[in-house]
């Protein structure tokens, strides 16, 4: 085994908004040695906060990378950490961050609990399956709760928490920690700001309640193993403490359990035991199973090892926009090894790429390596073409790994330059903004004239247009947010379609039947199912017709809105030897989708988003009436502490602007947080509405 492979730990840190994920980051840098004072959130003062958006607004925007190195049992472990951002807008940084890594800690507020955001972080580590420890923060705050939090772990996330701490008190009264696997208490130096800490006796009034939690992870452990329950059966007490993090260790790393801490990061308490814990039970890359792709030579799947004398195999998960050295690619390398100056081949192009510098991120700094080898996550410069999801691999053993998936946005805006000289500039700005961010995307509008940026809400785009006029001087006009409507068709219509064109040599034909109708349930974007019998369309001109179907979904038959998910069956159809090719098809493929759905009853789709309103008690009566105007939809109420927490949905043309409405309710005292869910009808009036508000009057159909 590689030593340095087997002590490296490639984990991600992720959360609800203000759980304290770049605070606990902070902390561990500090306490590692790698930065020699604290950063804190609020001062702006964050080293993995650099974006000046992120210091002014106390949030963070983009994932950040470091490396810091800890020494754990006479071993010095390399741990690779990804602060990702908490606010849904941002989700593409925590998707495509837990694509590549082999470990996370989840962060929970310990009054707050499991909130929306922390679902959805939860459920993107169970896609790509991350293993992941589980860290209550903030036990210092009125309202903590530690056995809630766990409790909501397991009712919300269905999760297997295993608390492997207890906290000493609580709320103002929260002085230290139980650590449950050595039996020992431990209390941290204020003066020191949390550097020195120091082993005390279980607190009297917790021996009992010590002994119970302790008890019940000795047993859970031993059942896990046959031997450990044998001595288990003959003396409890006889299981050391390396037996019980080897089998809680095992059962994270395969996904059963979730061990929980706790702590408190801005009071500096628990973040020490914390980084034990990656250690103890976050995986190495030799834990994980080996990554899979296609060789593109001989077309057969193939397993990449972790191991630095295998074909080089890396993933570009991220791309940045660095002022002084321009595209900066970040990758996490799965086998194989690969110095500075190297070429290899990016399967997606199908073009070699000269890697000029590889560098180690901190956070925007960085640090020239001389190679990178298996299990490491570093950062390039010297592409010409790079995408997120993209694979890179040594020349001669091409692989494409699976890619990323993205979710589309919600959110549309018009932009236009304020002065005619920064057209072209403006244009060039968007297409580095859109290679960087997968959920950004720029259209232009023919009929309008206007350039379109679209988002994942208002957040994003303010963030976008913030960039816009800071890192590329360009001061900008923008429109109004506008929500991104997609259509849907209702109906089953079937179209037969012959395009001629005789332009006095050879000429263009294509004839075929098809047919469309509602997707099948869960499918997005286009089901294609091909019925052509006896040759009657060659089968080289198929892919043509596909493509000219895809292309004319871009614009829905009502008022040019993608259509989100369609069947479409090719029946029949004809060819002429002399003038039918591959781009007769795709044409008639097109016209044909237009002229049917336009007959296919179709509709307009808009988001919905998930809600979650705190509110104090008072202002509750308030706050569900203005929803229910807003045509949302209440489907829980709970109380905590003090506050009332209103879950639900609502469209998402009904809340622009309401941060406003909300603080003016509720004196200033509320917070919300909206979640995309899914793409719904829209109520006939509703529709006609958009209609008349888009082109002045409401077409029939």
């Amino acid at each position: 085994m590689n030593g340095k492979l087997d002590n490296t730990r490639n984990i991600g840190i992720m959360a609800h908004i203000d759980a304290g994920k770049t605070t606990t980051t902070e902390r561990i840098l500090y306490y590692t040695g790698i930065n020699y004072k604290l950063g804190e959130v609020h001062d702006g003062t964050a080293t993995m906060d650099w974006m000046v958006q992120e210091q002014e607004r106390g949030i963070t925007i983009t994932s950040a990378a470091t490396t810091v190195y800890w020494d754990y049992r006479n071993q010095q472990y390399r741990i690779n950490i990804i602060d990702t951002p908490g606010h849904v807008d941002f989700t593409v940084e925590v998707e495509r961050s837990l694509r590549v890594l082999d470990g996370a800690i989840a962060i929970f507020c310990a009054v707050g609990g499991v909130e929306p955001q922390s679902e959805t972080v939860w459920h993107q580590a169970n896609k790509y399956k991350v293993p992941r420890i589980s860290y209550i923060n903030k036990m210092d705050r009125t309202g903590a709760d530690f056995f809630h939090v766990i409790e909501q772990i397991r009712e919300k996330l269905g999760a297997s928490p295993v608390p492997v701490q207890l906290p000493i008190g609580a709320e103002e009264n929260f002085i230290g920690i139980v650590d449950l696997i050595s039996n020992k208490a431990y209390t941290w130096d204020d003066v020191s700001l949390g550097r020195e800490f120091s082993e005390i006796p279980v607190p009297e009034e917790m021996v009992e309640e010590v002994a119970l939690y302790r008890m019940k992870l000795i047993e859970g452990t031993a059942e896990e193993n046959d031997v450990l329950l044998h001595k288990f059966l003959e003396d409890p007490h006889s299981i050391t403490e390396d037996e019980i993090v080897n089998e809680l260790r095992k059962a994270t790393i395969q996904g059963r359990i979730t061990p929980v801490l706790c702590g408190s990061s801005f009071k500096n308490k628990g973040v020490q035991l914390l980084i034990d814990a990656i250690a103890e039970f976050l995986p190495s890359p030799y834990d994980m199973p080996p990554v899979t792709g296609l060789n593109t030579f001989t077309n057969k799947e193939e397993a990449r090892h972790p191991d630095p004398s295998e074909p080089f195999t890396a993933l570009a998960f991220k791309i940045a926009a660095d002022p002084f050295v321009g595209r900066i690619a970040f990758f996490r390398v799965y086998s194989g090894k690969l110095e500075a100056g190297e070429a290899v081949l990016n399967t997606r192009t199908n073009k070699k790429e000269r890697l000029l510098r590889i560098m180690l991120m901190h956070a925007n700094k960085q640090n020239p390596l001389k190679q990178v080898e298996a299990g490491d996550i570093a950062a390039a410069v010297g592409f010409k073409d790079i995408r997120t999801g993209d694979t890179l691999c040594e020349i001669k053993h091409p692989l494409v790994l699976e890619t990323m998936v993205f979710p589309e946005p919600v959110i549309n805006m018009a932009i236009e330059p304020r002065t005619q000289d920064d057209v072209e500039k403006l244009t060039l700005a968007l297409n580095k903004l859109t290679e960087e961010d997968p959920t950004f995307q720029v259209r232009f509008d023919d009929e309008t004239g206007q350039t379109l940026i679209s988002g994942m809400g208002e957040l994003h785009l303010d963030i976008i247009s913030d960039r816009i006029r800071r890192e590329f001087n360009i001061e900008v006009n923008r429109g109004n947010p506008q929500v991104a409507y997609k259509e849907a068709i209702t109906d089953v219509v079937v179209h037969h379609e012959v395009y001629k064109k005789q332009t006095g040599g050879r000429g263009s034909f294509a004839d075929l039947v098809i047919e469309i109708s509602p997707a099948d349930k869960g499918i997005k974007g286009l089901q294609f199912i091909n019925e052509i019998k006896g040759g009657n369309i060659p089968r080289e001109f198929i892919p043509a017709i596909e493509k000219g179907l895809r292309s004319a979904m871009t614009n829905g038959p009502i008022i040019g809105f993608p259509i989100e998910s369609v069947k479409v069956k090719l029946l029949d159809g004809s060819y002429h030897s002399v003038d039918s090719d591959s781009n007769a098809f795709q044409i008639a493929a097109g016209i044909a989708f237009r002229a049917a759905s336009r007959k296919a009853k179709a509709i307009i789709l808009e988001p919905l988003m998930r809600f979650e309103i705190v509110t104090p008690s008072e202002y509750m009566g308030e706050v569900t009436s203005d929803l229910t105007k807003r045509r949302g939809h209440v489907e829980a109420v709970e109380p905590r502490i003090g506050n009332q927490v209103i879950r639900g949905c609502v469209p998402l043309a009904e809340m622009f602007g309401y941060v406003t409405t909300l603080r003016s309710l509720t004196s200033g005292r509320a917070t919300e947080m909206l979640e995309f869910l899914r793409y719904e009808a829209t109520p006939k009036e509703i529709q006609d509405e958009v209609l008349y508000k888009i082109r002045g009057y409401v077409p029939v159909y």
